[in-house]
């Protein structure tokens, strides 16, 4: 039995991870394969001029942490920014932004444990696909359910071997391109300038570029999902957002700035076509490709591991809101949403089978749906905070212990972003099929909450939603 309680008896998720924690999940969960073998459809899109793409991504993704920072201090329960919208924007926004958002992470994790399962035949090429991914799958699903605290630790050191990998590589980067490596002269910063200049593609090349780089952002909403089992989220959510970011976007600026002056994209999607392998070998590290590959899997599998984990919280709070039948709100004896947790394991074996099946027409479908229901959960985050800001100056709360500075105006700039990326996806080939597919699903899952509104109103009262505030302090 948990042994934290609700008021109304049924019990809470457990608090037991620590702010270390809670910075390297969002890490984790950020920090996928995109980063190590995708990153070259932006390069071609934009050149070395990609560099400016990602620092304006990441000041977006910083001001969406903020604004998750600001109302997750006053609202730590399960469900985070779903739960949030619930109260601020009313029960449609809760029940669309959590289940599009859970639609999205479902098909990243299909897509992430069959990425593994590849990454796994570059050893054993013989091996079933079917084995790999069916080993992961249940690894992870034990990983989640067992103690938060387990997973928590697990996830800590499974995201490091990524930290510690990017680190190593902007270091011999930055050597390869100011004093030169073995046997080799520096590279200098010629490359910035050549095939094309700075931005061989121009303005339009840029933005166009900013529709990738969006997406290597997406997942730094995680980290509000921790709050409720967080040991001290009004100190350990705010610490976490900011450095969190500010890692991130270090990490990716640096690790572009590298790639486009010393070691261009390949593209090819195998771990000897990255970008990492290739400087690790100009570098003389034996078995380079072998090293990279085994980087390579466990950012898939961490990123699997995180979005696991935050699909079976958003699932587990819908059905705490009544939105999702009851006993998906079940917690197993370790205090992890056991049953949550299988729903979400269903809709990932859906995602797997499709992945390997259809991958050009059903799984492409999917991740059409859920690029869109990532954009459209940043769009009601952003949403969600202007309507939380403008609640608390009517009651005279005052202003919160961390906020998005420029408040309003930031929010609303952050929002005309947003959609300005979810419009450029219709001329863009690679997301043409977001808004084809996406745009349909919102409005069935939108159709769908009338059906579960009226179904509910029959049973009986309306779930109320999350309360306003922690106290009235804050």
């Amino acid at each position: 039995m948990n042994d934290n309680g609700s008021a109304g008896g049924s019990p809470e998720l457990r608090k037991a991870l620590s702010g270390r924690h809670v910075r390297m999940i969002g890490l984790g969960g950020a920090i996928g394969t995109g980063l190590f073998l995708g990153s070259g459809l932006a390069i071609s899109m934009a050149g070395p001029s990609v560099i400016v793409a990602y620092a304006a991504g990441a000041v977006l993704a910083l001001a969406l942490a903020y604004a998750l920072a600001e109302m997750t201090v006053a609202h730590p329960g399960a469900g985070g920014f779903g739960a949030i919208a619930h109260a601020y924007l009313g029960p449609w926004a809760g029940f669309v932004q959590r289940w599009m958002y859970w639609v999205a992470q479902v098909v990243n994790i299909g897509s992430e444990v069959t990425a593994a399962g590849m990454y796994v035949r570059f050893w054993w090429p013989e091996l079933p696909l079917w084995v790999p991914v069916v080993f992961f799958s249940l690894a992870m699903l034990l990983v989640n359910a067992a103690s938060v605290r387990f997973f928590g630790e697990f996830e800590y050191w499974f995201a490091m071997i990524k930290v510690v990998t990017i680190v190593v590589f902007v270091l011999l980067g930055l050597a390869c391109i100011t004093v030169g490596l073995p046997g080799r002269e520096p590279v200098g910063l010629g490359a910035w300038t050549e095939h094309g200049g700075f931005a061989p593609g121009g303005l339009t090349g840029l933005w166009l570029a900013m529709t990738v780089v969006t997406f290597g952002y997406m997942g730094t909403e995680a980290v509000a999902l921790t709050a409720a089992e967080s040991r001290d989220p009004a100190r350990d959510i705010p610490r976490a957002a900011r450095g969190m970011v500010l890692r991130l976007a270090l990490f990716y600026l640096l690790a572009m700035a590298v790639v486009v002056t010393v070691a261009p994209l390949t593209g090819d999607g195998s771990a000897a076509g990255s970008p990492f392998v290739r400087l690790f070998s100009t570098a003389g590290i034996p078995g380079a490709v072998t090293v990279m590959n085994f980087v390579i899997l466990t950012a898939a599998l961490s990123a699997m591991n995180t979005n696991l984990y935050v699909s079976a919280r958003m699932v587990f709070s819908l059905a705490r809101d009544g939105y999702a039948p009851r006993r998906l709100g079940r917690l197993n004896s370790q205090g992890a949403p056991g049953n949550a947790l299988l729903f979400s394991a269903v809709g990932l074996t859906l995602a797997t089978v499709l992945s390997v099946t259809a991958p050009g027409s059903a799984f492409a479908l999917l991740v059409g749906i859920a690029t869109f229901g990532a954009l459209v959960t940043w769009l009601l985050i952003f949403a969600t905070q202007w309507a939380f800001h403008r609640s608390r100056r009517a009651r005279a709360l005052g202003p919160s212990p961390i906020r998005l500075p420029g408040t309003p105006v930031t929010t609303a700039l952050a929002m005309v972003m947003v959609v300005a990326v979810m419009v450029t996806m219709a001329f863009t080939e690679q997301f043409a099929d977001a808004l084809l597919f996406g745009v349909p699903f919102l409005l069935l899952v939108s159709a769908s909450y009338g059906l579960v509104r009226r179904r509910r109103r029959a049973a009986g009262p309306e779930p109320a939603a999350p309360p306003r505030e922690l106290s009235p302090s804050r």
